[in-house]
């Protein structure tokens, strides 16, 4: 992974608030030349740092998602076992370590209770799991 300098961390900021702004919208915003953009999106593609793009969709164009956080207890050495195989379902959309009573911290999106139910089995019965709780999110109050 590369080091991050003020720019990529700026960069990296405008790419979050409009992941289709064009390379000489970004070079305009940062004040630096737009071979400059494009040198770091490359090198920060290139290591691995930024590791794709995405659409986000407001929670109230898709009001039936069921949103929730699940947190995670994994016993002893199998936390990277349990990520990757928690990697694999597509229900869960971004995956956190932390610190405190929990190993890891899952946000899970699906089109159903019944598709809820079944990640958390699924995410239950990974070898290495020892415990969860999950949340449901009902509506944000704050972006």
């Amino acid at each position: 992974m590369a080091t991050l300098d003020d720019l990529d961390r700026r960069l990296l900021s405008a790419l979050r608030e409009d992941g289709r702004a064009s390379v000489a919208s970004l070079a305009r915003t940062l004040g630096v030349a737009r071979a400059t953009v494009n040198s770091r999106l490359d090198r920060l593609v290139a290591t691995g740092t930024v590791v794709g793009f995405s659409v986000r969709v407001r929670d109230e164009v898709d009001p039936l998602a069921i949103r929730a956080v699940s947190m995670i207890a994994v016993e002893g050495r199998a936390t990277d076992r349990v990520i990757r195989q928690l990697r694999g379902l597509p229900e869960i959309t971004t995956l956190h370590t932390t610190n405190g009573g929990w190993d890891l911290v899952a946000e899970l999106r699906t089109d159903s209770l019944a598709r809820f139910d079944a990640v958390l089995g699924q995410i239950r019965s990974i070898e290495g799991v020892v415990n969860s709780e999950t949340s449901l999110l009902l509506s944000s109050v704050m972006r």
